[in-house]
């Protein structure tokens, strides 16, 4: 089963931006991931629907960045339900042509994935 399994965002005040979805919008946050050797901060936070938006800061990304690396929306991910699967879609993606930009892993937060880019250039996370 495919399905959206969230959105990131990259934002300059990472507390503040907590703070307003879980005032706002009913969020539930979880605790704060740090990366410090690459200067990392993010929260997820879920709502009842199911739906989740990682809010991420990192140093050096302001809105003059450029790619991936620029304040706002920053990728779109999606849960294909296994390992496997990922695998598979992430082969099925590169023998189309597609650029992978992060191939299968397990990241320091514990997500397995890949990273794909679609026609436009817009990073596209497959997930578990």
């Amino acid at each position: 089963m495919m399905k959206i399994e969230h959105a990131a965002l990259w934002v300059k005040d990472l507390e503040r931006m907590k703070d307003f979805y879980v005032e706002f919008f009913q969020a539930q946050s979880n605790s704060m991931y740090h990366n410090p050797a690459k200067g990392f901060r993010s929260y997820f936070l879920s709502f009842d629907s199911g739906c989740r938006i990682e809010l991420m800061q990192k140093d050096g990304i302001d809105q003059e960045s450029s790619g991936d690396n620029k304040l706002g929306w920053a990728h779109l991910a999606f849960s294909t339900g296994s390992r496997e699967h990922v695998d598979e879609l992430t082969e099925k993606l590169r023998g189309k042509g597609i650029e992978i930009t992060g191939e299968p892993r397990t990241t320091g937060d514990g997500y397995y994935e890949s990273v794909i880019l679609d026609p436009e250039g817009n990073s596209i996370e497959i997930t578990v």
